[in-house]
């Protein structure tokens, strides 16, 4: 009797339950349109130009080339990278990839187009992840670097490897990194942040490998710790809240002249499960269109020597524009 009694008291909360829920979709859709007008409206107000932002590379395939190893000091470089690097082909096409997919774009192309740092999660089986979805293998990945790195001789990129949350770390995976990249390493060492590319070439990777349970890198060692890549992500979907989350911790960062490790900002906001859009796309474009904003900002507000690794779902020629013209502009002293 009592679990009858129950089960009638929990339908006669339901219709209170639903329009609570229904009071909060509303409010959460409010609050997502006045966050993006916030943006647009700060946009329109304060511009989004800044020191090389007219700046555009004739080949951003080879960049760093082009704005000569021997002036770029490493602590200078406005990283361009990507989120979640290789989801092009995570899950199945039309059904799971939207609700995973973070890049369009193959790793090898995204290097082409001038991406510069790149975030792959692994698990078990060496398989790449976002979450419980799966795609190709990390031979996949590796063969793209090393195809770009056959073509280019100057361009250094900062390859992030970590196993996925909620999953063991592939076996011997340190030992396989470095036997596939070891020509190319850039062993861990805090004197890198003082140095130009110039003088890390031949060398041309900083490979960041954060494992689950195995013991980290140490320092001289071929691999860098996680310690050397350092970012403040928070779960949230509203695009005000956090673009002003980047620039808060942004803000509370040592200067890249002061400090031993890459700090990234991330313009991507993240779905949330509880309401109706979890299509990364279309979410994150809730703050896509404000990367120059968010440099421009950094400018105003003296953080420009804070500014490093600024990373974004499905990056795009403009995104990678604004990161290199901030950078040209650091090293004419403009900026």
């Amino acid at each position: 009797m009592a679990s009858i009694i129950s089960k009638l008291k929990e339908l006669d909360d339901l219709p209170q339950k639903v329009d609570s829920e229904i009071s909060n979709l509303e409010k959460h859709e409010k609050a997502v349109k006045s966050e993006a007008k916030t943006l647009e409206d700060l946009q329109q107000k304060s511009g989004n130009r800044f020191p090389g932002s007219d700046y555009h590379p004739s080949d951003r395939k080879n960049w760093m080339n082009g704005l000569d190893p021997q002036k770029i000091p490493i602590n200078k470089i406005i990283w361009p990278g990507t989120h979640d690097s290789a989801t092009n082909e995570i899950g199945i096409p039309d059904i799971t990839r939207p609700f995973a997919q973070c890049q369009s774009l193959s790793i090898y192309d995204q290097l082409v187009l001038g991406t510069r740092v790149l975030d792959i999660r692994v698990q078990e089986d060496r398989r790449v992840c976002h979450g419980i979805l799966l795609s190709y293998n990390i031979d996949v990945v590796i063969n793209d670097i090393k195809k770009f790195l056959s073509e280019t001789s100057s361009e250094i990129i900062i390859l992030e490897i970590r196993t996925e949350f909620g999953h063991d770390d592939p076996p011997e995976f340190d030992n396989y990194l470095v036997g596939e990249l070891s020509d190319f390493l850039i062993h861990q060492d805090d004197r890198v942040f003082d140095m130009t590319v110039a003088e890390l070439l031949p060398k041309r990777v900083i490979c960041v490998w954060k494992p689950s349970k195995s013991a980290p890198p140490k320092s001289g060692d071929p691999l860098w710790s996680s310690a050397y890549l350092k970012d403040n992500w928070i779960d949230n979907d509203l695009p005000w809240t956090k673009f002003q989350s980047n620039m808060k911790y942004l803000s509370e960062q040592p200067p890249v002249s002061n400090r031993k490790f890459f700090y990234r900002v991330e313009n991507t906001v993240t779905p949330q499960a509880n309401y109706p859009d979890v299509v990364i796309k279309s979410v994150t474009w809730r703050i896509h269109p404000y990367a120059r904003l968010f440099i421009s900002q950094c400018l105003s507000k003296d953080y420009v020597d804070r500014l490093q690794i600024f990373s974004t779902d499905f990056i795009d020629e403009d995104f990678v524009d604004a990161c290199i013209g901030f950078t040209f502009a650091k090293i004419e002293g403009k900026a």
